[in-house]
């Protein structure tokens, strides 16, 4: 009985499940039909706008400008008139050639862009021909523009997407832009927005007769956020002033917030000449400056030896550890001999004596190497912990590490360990006197400029720094980020005495240059050694000249770190351009003008241009 009814059953099942399953495909959900009707329907992004970037106080810094793209279906192309159209274009005939047949080989069927970024004005010719060129027509997009040509190194820029970038995300489509370097490329997902889709209908000979299925399945784009940073932008324009004719870099960050107020690199690059169709001639020749290098970010990626800024941390970590006190003083000859026959020189006259703050706007070489030399000998039981434990108060200040700021590039300087001097020396064959040149901010130590920035704001804070960054909010919906505070290895206690130091350096020491009327600033000037290989020889090339401040004293409110490179000393270049930064933000205009004119019209070029045979100038800052 069964064996009679199981054949009949299976058979109206199966046809009962197939006629359901074509009653779905074909009545109900017919977007099945639509990926199978490849043939007949195109498919079209839509692109919203990409979001506006502004600075602190809300004023402009990258918008976008309308331009056009010429599109093509490579299977809807026929025979034209190839040299017509590429002189339309303003491009080879060999090149038309190249990109329709990268175009076929990415697909067929969806559309390409042939040459993007096209004027309005040339958009207005090509329009009027377009007609002749069958499979091709003109798609809306817009483009960046720059209304003050300021921060390129912050704001990056935007290019087509590569292969690259279409394999890491399937987002993209070929010809579409993506965010390069800077905020462009860490926010590019906020930036961009979510691209729609339109699906257009075709007849049997490839026009398109309308929208497939009266827009049914129409995709809306959505609307990119825009930003806002916490750079100030006139703050920015003034200082990239500053630079003119100069290399270096600039970093000014709020010490309450961590916001990054500026970011200078120079030499820099006016940003709109990575917009348009000359982007990627203009990016060459950029890249291939390998002397200037504009496109590289002296404030992030340049590692520089910290000099005398670095013995306010030195100081630090002995109070901390307690081999010193205040008022501990040491003699110094003109310099001090640490190991026989090796001899560290120093600006201090023959029998000055100098306690702790002395010693700091006095820049004294003799007291900062004695006090280093207690921290190695006498913080740990043996070289080794001493060593380690300096190396762990310095890295509470975020140094030789990145410090998280939101932005794609940088270097992480280096701080030794004793790990670092077992390798090089054998062990036990070093002592405090090998590496005292970490003393004074030389030896071994590198530093990026937005480190140096980042350890003056935790001493401006007594102790603690937030997360640098450079995002301060977005335009709309919610924006809970929550940057880190940190705290550093040393009590609130010890930074008095050291601020105390850093004013003196000031009011009567090596930066009284940086003197502003009614503010109280506090500062540390540097002259940094040079070196570079020239034939294999390592050769002493003009120092750097290099400043830390933070003001005011008691209520920071900004705190920097300049580097001008081969600026000869610190109270040359760096500390009056710092004075006169801090005077611009704290005051919104600048009286000084025979300082400001000084350092605007004064440049470095001879200095660069010049062939290097030896070290023009020494001094010990």
């Amino acid at each position: 009985m069964i064996r009679r009814f199981f054949l009949p059953a299976v058979t109206i099942l199966t046809a009962f499940i197939f006629t359901l399953r074509l009653v779905s495909l074909q009545l109900i959900n017919s977007s099945y039909k639509l990926l199978s009707d490849g043939n007949a329907v195109v498919e079209y992004s839509i692109y919203p706008e990409r979001g506006y970037i502004f600075d602190r106080n809300y004023k402009l810094l990258a918008s976008n400008q309308p331009v056009y793209d010429l599109m093509a279906i490579p299977e809807n192309i026929v025979p034209f008139d190839t040299l017509e159209l590429s002189k339309s274009l303003g491009i080879s005939k060999s090149e038309l050639s190249k990109k329709i047949n990268l175009a076929e080989s990415y697909s067929v069927k969806l559309p390409s862009v042939i040459v993007g970024q096209i004027s309005k004005e040339d958009n207005a010719s090509i329009q009027e021909k377009i007609w002749k060129y069958r499979g091709f027509f003109l798609q809306k997009n817009s483009v960046r523009s720059y209304p003050v040509p300021v921060a390129s190194n912050v704001l990056g820029y935007v290019s087509e997407v590569n292969k690259d970038d279409m394999k890491k995300e399937d987002y993209y489509l070929l010809g579409e832009l993506i965010g390069r370097q800077g905020i462009e490329e860490y926010y590019e997902g906020l930036l961009r927005g979510t691209k729609g889709k339109k699906f257009y209908q075709k007849d049997r000979f490839n026009r398109i007769i309308g929208p497939y299925e009266s827009g049914k399945f129409d995709i809306e784009s959505k609307g990119a956020k825009n930003l806002i940073l916490t750079i100030d932008r006139e703050l920015q324009e003034y200082g990239e002033r500053l630079f003119q004719n100069k290399r270096g870099g600039i970093v000014a960050i709020e010490p309450k917030t961590g916001e990054v107020l500026s970011l200078i690199s120079a030499p820099s690059y006016d940003p709109n000449l990575l917009v348009g169709r000359k982007r990627s001639e203009n990016y060459r020749k950029l890249a291939l400056d390998t002397l200037s290098k504009p496109l590289f970010d002296r404030g992030l990626q340049a590692q520089y030896a910290p000099g005398s800024p670095f013995k306010t941390l030195n100081a630090l970590i002995a109070l901390q550890e307690g081999v010193i006190q205040p008022k501990t003083a040491y003699l110094c000859n003109n310099g001090h001999y640490y190991a026989r026959g090796a001899f560290m020189e120093c600006h201090c006259a023959i029998g000055t004596n100098n306690n702790l703050l002395s010693g700091i706007y006095k820049s004294c070489n003799t007291y900062f190497a004695k006090v280093y030399r207690k921290i190695i000998d006498e913080a740990g039981s043996t070289v080794e912990e001493g060593m380690n434990i300096w190396n762990g108060h310095l890295k509470s200040f975020g140094l030789g590490n990145y410090l998280g700021y939101d932005l794609p590039v940088g270097k992480k300087g280096f701080i030794p360990d004793s790990g670092y001097y077992d390798f090089w020396y054998k062990k036990g064959g070093w002592k405090s006197a090998t590496v005292v040149s970490n003393a004074i901010g030389q030896g071994e130590l590198l530093t990026t400029p937005i480190q140096m920035a980042n350890f003056t704001a935790a001493i401006a804070n007594r102790g603690y720094f937030i997360q640098p960054h450079f995002l301060k909010s977005v335009s709309e919906g919610p924006f809970d980020k929550v940057y880190e505070k940190k705290m550093t290895s040393i009590d609130s206690i010890h930074f008095e005495t050291v601020i105390d130091g850093m004013h003196l350096v000031v009011e009567q020491g090596t930066a009284r240059v940086a003197k502003i009327k009614g503010i109280e600033v506090c500062g540390k000037t540097g002259t940094v050694e040079n070196f570079m290989k020239i034939d294999g020889v390592k050769t002493a090339l003009t120092d750097h000249s290099i400043f830390i401040a933070f003001a005011p004293k008691d209520d920071p409110k900004i705190a920097l770190a300049v580097y001008v490179e081969n600026g000869y000393w610190g109270a040359r270049w760096a500390a009056p351009i710092a004075s006169l930064m801090i005077e611009k933000y704290l005051n919104g205009q600048v009286t000084r003008k025979w300082l400001e004119d000084r350092m605007m019209n004064g440049s470095l070029l001879a200095e660069y241009d010049k062939p290097y045979s030896g070290k023009p100038f020494e001094i010990n800052e």
